[in-house]
């Protein structure tokens, strides 16, 4: 999720910062063995982290238009990233863990169909806002719910199940307003987010039951989960409910403060793109088989390990130096712009006083 550097609100960065910590989580558990209460806290995760975390995005988005400024942008920290990291994950992926992989670029590798998701998501951020919030939404929804009747290539070119089974959630992002949002300041809140929490967790104990832990991934058509066009429709609006009630829930518990924590909410896109080399390098090196064997120590040990990984990942000494591979062109045309600063400050020493008041506003 790129951020703005402009007026950061701590509040975004601290859920920014959680949410990618919570995928990094995700991500690991799924190293373990799925059953008991590895498998029930996977699905309960599921529900709702990853709305909260396409919500959030939307909400950063829903000033995105087609000036040149913006489209640049978007090029340089969404589709240039997914094509120096397609390419690299799929190197580590073909030659340290010995895998077949087929369709490079159109066929996103894991986690790579977040950004190809997002640069479709952008481009149509200015005709989902030009609508009402209501017809915007319901327009998603339908989306999302016809996206499950997709099979075959179709469904698999650029992810496309997955982008629009979850672009209600960020379509709602989009049109929710800083207004809107100091609802989940107001007293009594957070009581209700535990009390959301809470249903979520008992329900989610009978995910396998009533749907099943691929629905959660909103990635799989209809019939391969073995439900009817109608079925699955009514599956997918019942968890778009549920996402929604478990996003809210999130937001109205994270905290307001500043500090070392939001901070490192503007190393998100840094934590997403890295982690993943990690996670699939622990898999090549027999985690899986270390943990089916330990089954008491494996849960919180990659539970701590993922939280770890993305503090570290997040970490100024550590991101500042992976921002180079996650935005090149942005560090080249830093290095430019200070270059033109201090060529202008050494034809005009009198311009320095100007330029350091401009530099403290950024």
């Amino acid at each position: 999720m790129p951020s703005s550097r402009i007026a950061r609100d701590p509040w975004l960065d601290n859920a920014k910062m959680a949410l990618v910590t919570l995928v990094v989580i995700g991500h690991a558990w799924a190293l373990l063995p799925s059953e008991g209460l590895v498998g029930h806290a996977y699905d309960f995760l599921y529900a709702w982290h990853m709305p909260a975390f396409v919500f959030v995005t939307g909400y950063l988005s829903r000033t995105f238009d087609y000036s040149p400024d913006r489209l640049w942008n978007l090029v340089r920290t969404v589709a240039v990233p997914y094509v120096l990291f397609e390419c690299l994950m799929a190197f580590f992926r073909l030659y340290f863990g010995g895998e077949e992989l087929e369709d490079l670029f159109t066929d996103p590798h894991w986690p790579l169909w977040f950004l190809t998701a997002l640069i479709v998501w952008r481009l149509a951020t200015p005709l989902f806002r030009g609508l009402p919030a209501v017809l915007a939404v319901a327009a998603a929804v339908v989306l999302c719910l016809w996206s499950g009747t997709v099979q075959g290539e179709n469904a698999e070119m650029f992810d496309l199940t997955r982008m629009l089974g979850l672009i209600p959630f960020f379509v709602l992002g989009v049109h929710t307003t800083p207004e809107r949002l100091e609802v989940l300041r107001g007293p009594g809140a957070r009581w209700v987010a535990g009390a959301t929490f809470l249903g979520l967790w008992l329900l989610t104990a009978r995910t396998d039951e009533l749907a099943g832990t691929h629905w959660l991934y909103y990635a799989t058509p209809y019939d391969d989960l073995g439900a009817s066009d109608a079925r699955g429709a009514v599956t997918r609006l019942v968890l778009l409910g549920i996402g929604v009630a478990g996003t809210l829930a999130f937001l109205a518990l994270v905290p307001r403060l500043s500090g070392w924590f939001s901070r490192m909410g503007a190393a998100t896109l840094v934590v997403y793109l890295c982690h993943g080399f990690v996670i699939r390098g622990l898999e090549y090196a027999g985690y899986v088989e270390w943990a089916a064997a330990h089954p008491v120590a494996a849960p919180p040990v990659t539970f701590l390990g993922g939280v770890v990984l993305a503090l570290l990942l997040a970490a100024p000494p550590v991101s500042h130096r992976l921002q180079l591979l996650v935005d090149p062109f942005g560090k080249a045309e830093q290095q430019v712009k200070q270059a033109v600063e201090l060529t202008a400050v050494a034809q005009d020493p009198g311009s320095l006083p100007a330029m350091q008041k401009q530099m403290a506003g950024r």
